[in-house]
């Protein structure tokens, strides 16, 4: 009996290659969609965690809004002082900064400058590159980017103090101080020795400017576009400033780092609520002559932490479409696998094998297509999560990426798909092992043909052709299946729009952003792939439910083309029906994507995109119908003298 069971086991897997193949492949499609992007924000916020702590990045950055800060260590009670003896000697850093006009390279240009009394322990920068330079005056300056506009190394820059301290005058609002006024120019060449990159600007986009004001992270594009960016940064020592004019640039900036590196964990509740107890411990030592700006407010931590956000809002709601698809395709799959193969659980129920090990010959095999199917998701997730990262340096001088992967969505969407799957398909064997096999070895008769709606219009009825009249029956009459068709495809579609209405927010509404474009393009593509393998499932069930239909046709004489289209007008009208159905669904998910984004809008999207959307389902849906042509004209005639009168 075991022998039996096994040879019955593998023909079961033979025959049946087709069915193995599509759950495999529409499981490998959601579970690696679905944890790939999932994998990619995780991927992103554990590298933004590792790099915050490998930099030791300032999570306050205090400025005075008086004359500076008193750093002689030698007062032990000193503000600065405390401020160490809290946090720790190598987590405050002292130092100057102003944004000032200068002249570069023959161009007027904003530059930030820095100014450190040694090395700093705070905000460690990286070294991208270095020159040794006998000048006594030497420079570090910011990496080139998208805005930054870089400086070679061993160029210089001339910084006129005198017209520095103008310009920081007016920008405080002050009359000029006469003696300023009085003093002679005092240039001061600086050579480019270093290029380097801060932990605080690695955002490509754009670096704000201290001239903007109060910054608050912009939540829409306008916004962004007219803030005052930066040219250039340098940094520099004390040591560069006259020694008679150092008075007049006291340290006006503290850069505070917590001791506890592992509180931040991307801008966790937790660590909000520390950083604004600490901001009222830090006025208390200070007093009120500051201004505290903290991580959540720095323009590059707090884009990339706000991307990662919105992919990461994107992916749940993805991840319902989907799931909801795929479970309903694969369960469609394989009801219809066990409705096939009834005469074998009858033979082998008259054989006395046990109810359960009949059915878990058939869950084995749901269980051995969603496995593999799973385990190749995994990896094509983990290759998508690698190739969003990348993307992302279009945007951000990306940390380092983490090996870590977090399973949170490969593991909610996978493990639902197996627990429905296995589920219904243990109910369905239940069901059908009740049964006698008397009952069972007789092949189910085929669904008789009865009048539809349309039918009940003459004067539209009347002028179908009789294929396309056929056609409109034929759809109708499998009504859990045209029902199932038409909800597959609507969900495909109202995917494929959410994928195009990311990628008008890039290309045409100003959200210049390459990595939300990587980021529409895959969602795209995989809703294509989704609605393929929905068409391809269904199909290749409808085909071989109607096997006697079609080998009846081809003894009457249809020629192939015929034949197929016998099948594949039935596959485009369930497609149109399911777009129209879709495209008005698409309304909801389009407004939850610009509410997660925040920019746009559905009036404002492209009229275009309600095009091309169709355009995408329609193409793989014909992709579909030719890779099952083969099976359509390979029906074998015989099959139609088996038919139940």
């Amino acid at each position: 009996m075991v022998k039996t069971y096994l040879k019955t086991l593998g023909r079961m897997f033979k025959k049946h290659i087709t069915r193995l193949l599509s759950i495999l492949f529409i499981v490998l499609v959601s579970v690696g969609f679905v944890s790939g992007i999932g994998m990619a924000v995780d991927k992103i916020n554990v590298s933004l965690n590792d790099y915050y702590a490998a930099r030791n990045v300032s999570d306050f950055i205090v400025k005075s809004t008086a004359n500076g800060f008193l750093c002689d260590e030698e007062y032990s009670d000193s503000p600065v002082a405390r401020l160490k003896t809290r946090y720790g000697q190598n987590n405050v850093n002292v130092g100057f900064s102003a944004d000032v006009f200068l002249q570069v390279n023959g161009e007027k240009q904003l530059v930030r400058l820095y100014f450190f009394d040694g090395e700093t322990t705070v905000n460690v920068r990286q070294e991208i590159r270095s020159k040794n330079s006998e000048t006594p005056f030497a420079a570090g300056a910011e990496e080139q980017d998208n805005y930054i506009k870089g400086l070679p190394l061993g160029s210089t820059v001339t910084l006129d103090f005198k017209g520095i301290l103008l310009q920081l005058s007016e920008q405080s609002a002050s009359q000029p101080n006469d003696e300023i006024s009085a003093m002679p120019s005092m240039p001061c060449a600086v050579t480019v020795t270093k290029t380097e990159r801060s932990p605080l600007t690695f955002g490509m986009d754009k670096e704000p400017s201290y001239l903007n004001g109060d910054i608050e992270i912009p939540d829409n594009i306008d916004a962004v576009n007219k803030l005052i960016g930066l040219d250039n940064i340098l940094y520099l020592s004390y040591d560069v400033i006259p020694a008679q004019l150092q008075s007049y640039f006291p340290p006006n900036d503290l850069y505070i780092a917590l001791s506890d590196r592992k509180l931040f964990d991307s801008f966790s509740d937790r660590y909000i609520r520390t950083i604004a107890s600490e901001s009222a411990e830090i006025t208390k030592i200070l007093g009120d002559d500051i201004k505290i700006v903290p991580l959540e407010k720095n323009y590059s931590f707090s884009a990339l932490h706000s991307y990662a956000e919105k992919v990461a809002n994107i992916c749940w709601v993805l991840l319902s479409a989907f799931l909801l698809v795929t479970a309903l395709v694969v369960l469609s799959t394989m009801t219809r696998l066990l409705e096939e193969e009834r005469a074998q659980i009858a033979c082998l129920r008259t054989l006395g094998y046990p109810a359960w090990r009949i059915i878990l010959k058939y869950v084995l095999f749901a269980a051995i297509g969603l496995g593999i199917g799973g385990v190749g998701g995994y990896f094509v997730g983990i290759g998508i999560a690698r190739l969003l990262y990348i993307v992302f340096h279009y945007s951000f001088a990306m940390p380092p990426m983490t090996p870590h992967v977090t399973l949170l969505f490969f593991i909610i969407i996978f493990s639902v798909i197996v627990a429905v799957t296995l589920a219904a398909t243990a109910l369905s064997g239940i069901r059908l092992t009740n049964e006698k096999p008397s009952e069972l070895l007789r092949p189910k008769a085929p669904k008789s043909g009865k009048k539809v709606l349309l039918e009940r219009i003459p004067f539209f009825w009347n002028l179908l052709p009789f294929k396309y009249k056929s056609t409109t029956r034929n759809v109708l009459r499998f009504k859990s299946r045209f029902l199932m068709t038409v909800v597959a495809v609507a969900f495909s579609t109202s995917l494929v729009m959410a994928g195009l209405a990311l990628l008008d927010l890039c290309l045409f509404q100003g959200l210049n952003s390459p990595s939300i474009t990587a980021i529409s393009l895959v969602v795209v593509f995989f809703a294509g792939l989704l609605t393929a393998a929905v068409i391809y499932t269904l199909t290749n069930i409808n085909i071989s439910e109607r096997n006697r239909e079609l080998a009846t046709l081809m003894v009457l004489g249809y020629f192939d083309r015929e034949v197929s289209g016998y099948i594949y007008r039935e596959v485009f009208l369930d497609t149109v029906i399911g777009l129209c159905v879709g495209l008005p669904c698409s309304l909801a998910i389009l407004k939850i994507v610009y509410d997660i984004m925040a920019v746009g809008s559905i009036a404002s999207m492209s009229w275009f995109m309600w095009l091309i959307a169709p355009s995408v389902v329609l193409l793989f849906t014909a992709l579909v119908t030719l890779l099952l042509r083969r099976k359509i004209v390979k029906v074998d005639m015989n099959e139609s003298l088996k038919a139940i009168e």
